[in-house]
């Protein structure tokens, strides 16, 4: 008889006995599953820089990422709103986040990149210099100690992440967008 065959005397004709004998020596030469190590949580982001800052958004709180679209000024609006974007059919207001927060004006450079933020009835475009991608963090990298900030970023950090040499402040795009003054864009 060949090797891994069953003998007849075992299942005689009976197709049932013959598959509880093959589960039966699965079971016996199965090896067992390796043991499951930690799992570590991840928390993901977008990163992007205004000016010399780098920063890193929640992933979840950024709904759309644009190059930079053409725009419709918009009459008696504060120096940061820089306009009004038609997206697809949707009217979106664009904002300057570098002179919002008092930092001068973002860059007209071909890296400028626009964060789209959908909240609580809010939504608006975020003109940053530059999106820098996804970043990954363990949450064992998550800190309360930031990174040295302006004042005006501040508000909206709570927490930051240390991987390598790098400190990532999380600037969040929900409290700024729930900010009275970042809806008050008429002059």
């Amino acid at each position: 008889m060949q090797q891994g065959t069953l003998p007849d005397e075992h299942c005689p004709g009976d197709p049932f006995a013959l598959l509880l004998e093959i589960e039966r020596r699965s079971r016996a030469n199965a090896a067992g599953l390796p043991r499951q190590t930690e799992v570590k949580g991840v928390w993901n982001g977008i990163g992007f820089r205004i000016g010399a800052a780098t920063l890193v958004a929640p992933l979840d709180e950024v709904a759309e990422i644009l190059t930079h679209p053409a725009l419709s000024r918009v009459p008696l609006a504060k120096s940061w709103v820089k306009g009004i974007a038609n997206v697809r059919g949707n009217l979106l207001p664009i904002m300057d986040l570098q002179g919002y927060l008092g930092r001068g004006h973002a860059s007209q450079e071909r890296t400028a990149r626009v964060l789209v933020v959908h909240h609580e009835g809010v939504l608006a475009g975020l003109l940053v210099d530059e999106v820098l991608g996804i970043r990954h963090f363990l949450e064992e990298e998550r800190t309360s100690e930031l990174p040295e900030l302006d004042e005006a970023v501040r508000p909206y950090v709570s927490y930051a992440y240390r991987k390598g040499g790098e400190h990532w402040a999380v600037f969040s795009l929900y409290a700024l967008a729930r900010t009275p003054r970042f809806m008050q864009v008429a002059v």
